[in-house]
């Protein structure tokens, strides 16, 4: 292989060690002490409002029960709940978990450790602080408040009304009517606000007619979003939502209600250490993506593990290929042509799984493509990396192009999911978004394609650069839409979004730029002095030499750097940079500190999460560019 290190090689075979038997990588994310939360409290309300068979209940009843002693474990010192077991306590998480313990009526029964979380509460600032932490955006402050008000512990006055009725228009028109909600939470919108209307109607009889004339309408719409699965959007805490919402609305018998409780069956964690569970199913396209792309930083790399294993990394790229959107989407009416983050039925396309299975498609369809990798497969292989191979890539990659050049906003960068809803987090335009479509539109933009002409693609590309000029910080950085770090101000991610960023620069040969130069003397100026990026005084490390870096970041900011040092060799400081960062991930490779997490990924709504994969995949993403992104002398200096 190309990049011969004995940390590389290491770290592939850890990688490739976590595929299934299809070849595709599913990983696993962190459990959560909210989506464990808000699944309690529904099976809890369904228990008390539904006529089960005693087996059945028995079952249930045991699901709860090991869910409170698993979140119990969970708690802080300081009495409150993070998201996961390595977060610091906030109020959402904590204000669920009570709402929990209340639902299943278990709190006389550990009375010392709900009070620490009241008194944790208290000191937050309540129900004020929650509402302040979201600000005007109702998409989560709305349903903690109701699960709480359904738990008893906060009045149905103190939780907002949700125009449900709203659901009723066409789809297309949701962007239109500045809803409170983002866009992929319209099922809460329904269910909390049909909840809201049943237990505390408003007064106003024009309202409450119009209200109730809405209520079997707008319940066809949470009918007809409804995955296979059961799932909304694959996601614990939604899906939960809805489920306890309908239920304390007196229709615990609804389809809704039935499948959504399944799902949350289906996707429990249950072993003899932990009943619990994560804040989605799974983020396997995602991952897989990552996965591949990582590899292919090493070209060659590439082409030997798919010699060595053909049929698998044929099914692999078969796995992606199935994972595209062919229908117009039912929860978002997205067009056919995306990825989604998982090929669960819940999944959704957006605007960064697409360009992650884009990219993954033209390292292989450039693959097949090769002669000399042609004449190396075995016979019985050869057909099947051919022109019929060829032709798939070529189809999906045009519908998945034009599906992504069609999603830029009006602002010139790209949201997550819909077009056009620009007024609340998670909705807008991101700066992370962006360079990964751009990245996209770059890689394919000399290969012809039907539905997107070459000067669409130009015109797009030159259009997300004006974007990523208007949302540079002054000091250099940029800020990502869907990763944060808890030890910094807001929860803000700088490390994450400039490294991401300027990949786009520098894959669209842009090094040279005032951007780009501005983003990689950031990344220079704060590098910390461990030799690793990113992190804080919530990392902690067994080895001491690794300071208080993360893996993660530190990987994404080497990749950079190294990408740079490939196409600007005389920049003696990023060069150094690079050698000190891959020097901090050696060190995590060979200590095995590679294999332990950090949570730098938000949900929706900024719920924190960690995933397996994160680490390998970006760890092997910036190794993989060691020999091809560092000057001769320093890869000697490197080596030694």
């Amino acid at each position: 292989m190309q990049t011969g290190s004995l940390t590389f090689q290491k770290t592939l075979q850890l990688l490739l060690n976590e595929r299934t038997d299809q070849g595709h990588f599913v990983g696993e994310l962190s459990a959560s002490a909210l989506s464990t939360a808000t699944a309690i409290s529904a099976l809890s309300f369904y228990l008390k409002r539904k006529t089960l068979a005693a087996d059945k209940r028995a079952h249930i009843e045991q699901i709860i029960t090991a869910s409170i002693a698993w979140t119990l474990r969970q708690q802080n010192t300081d009495g409150g709940w993070g998201d996961t077991d390595k977060n610091y306590s906030n109020i959402s998480t904590t204000m669920l978990v009570e709402a929990a313990f209340e639902a299943a009526g278990v709190t006389q029964d550990h009375l010392p450790a709900i009070e620490n979380a009241r008194h944790y509460i208290s000191t937050q600032g309540g129900i004020a602080g929650l509402r302040k932490r979201y600000g005007k955006d109702k998409t989560f402050a709305v349903p903690i408040l109701a699960n709480c008000a359904m738990a008893g512990i906060v009045p149905w006055k103190e939780v907002s009304a949700l125009p449900f009725e709203a659901a009723c228009v066409p789809q297309r028109f949701y962007n239109l009517m500045q809803l409170p909600v983002v866009s992929y939470a319209i099922p809460a919108l329904v269910a909390i606000g049909q909840c809201k209307f049943i237990n505390d109607p408003p007064w106003d009889p024009i309202r409450k007619t119009v209200r109730s004339l809405a209520v079997g309408r707008s319940l066809k719409v949470l009918e007809n979003m409804q995955p296979e699965s059961g799932g909304y959007l694959e996601a614990i805490p939604l899906t939960s939502f809805v489920a306890m919402a309908l239920i304390e609305s007196g229709r615990c018998d609804c389809t809704v209600v039935e499948n959504s409780i399944q799902f949350l069956l289906d996707v429990l964690r249950h072993d003899e250490s932990q009943c619990c569970w994560p804040i989605d199913s799974n983020l396997a396209t995602w991952g897989t993506t990552l996965a591949l792309n990582g590899i292919a930083n090493d070209k060659e790399t590439l082409a030997q593990l798919v010699l060595a294993e053909p049929e698998r990394w044929l099914h692999c790229i078969n796995w992606v290929l199935s994972c595209q959107n062919t229908t117009v989407h039912p929860f978002t009416g997205a067009a056919p042509g995306g990825w989604g983050w998982t090929d669960l039925s819940g999944a959704v396309p957006d605007a960064d799984d697409t360009p992650g299975a884009l990219i993954a498609l033209k390292h292989f369809y450039d693959l097949v493509r090769r002669p000399d990798f042609r004449a190396k497969l075995p016979d019985q292989h050869r057909n099947s990396f051919g022109e019929e191979l060829e032709q798939q890539i070529l189809s999906a990659a045009d519908a998945g192009l034009k599906w992504l050049a069609d999603l830029q906003n009006r602002d010139q960068g790209w949201p997550t999911f819909c077009r056009g809803w620009g007024k609340l987090p998670f909705d807008r335009s991101g700066a992370d978004l962006t360079a990964h479509a751009i990245r996209a539109l770059q890689i394919w933009k000399s290969t012809p394609m039907p539905s997107v002409p070459s000067d669409r693609i130009a015109k797009s590309i030159r259009r997300g650069f004006d974007y990523l000029r208007q949302k540079q910080h002054s000091e250099g950085y940029w800020l990502p839409l869907w990763f944060g770090n808890q030890d910094l101000p807001d929860d803000i991610n700088p490390c994450y979004g400039t490294a991401k960023v300027l990949q786009a620069y520098l894959e669209c040969d842009l090094v040279d730029t005032p951007e780009a130069q501005n983003g990689l003397k950031w990344l220079h100026r704060h590098q910390n002095d461990d030799g690793g990026f990113g992190g804080g005084p919530s990392v902690q490390w067994k080895n001491a030499s690794l300071g208080s870096s993360t893996v993660e970041e530190t990987a994404l900011c080497a990749e950079a750097l190294l990408t740079a040092g490939k196409l600007r060799h005389q920049n003696a400081d990023f060069n150094d940079a690079a050698i000190r960062a891959v020097g901090w991930l050696e060190e995590a490779v060979e200590t095995n500190s590679i294999a332990i997490f950090n949570p730098i990924g938000f949900y929706f709504a900024k719920l924190w999460y960690h995933e397996k994969l994160y680490p390998l995949v970006f760890t092997i993403a910036a190794l993989a560019r060691i020999e091809t992104g560092l000057p001769i002398e320093k890869q000697e200096q490197s080596q030694a």
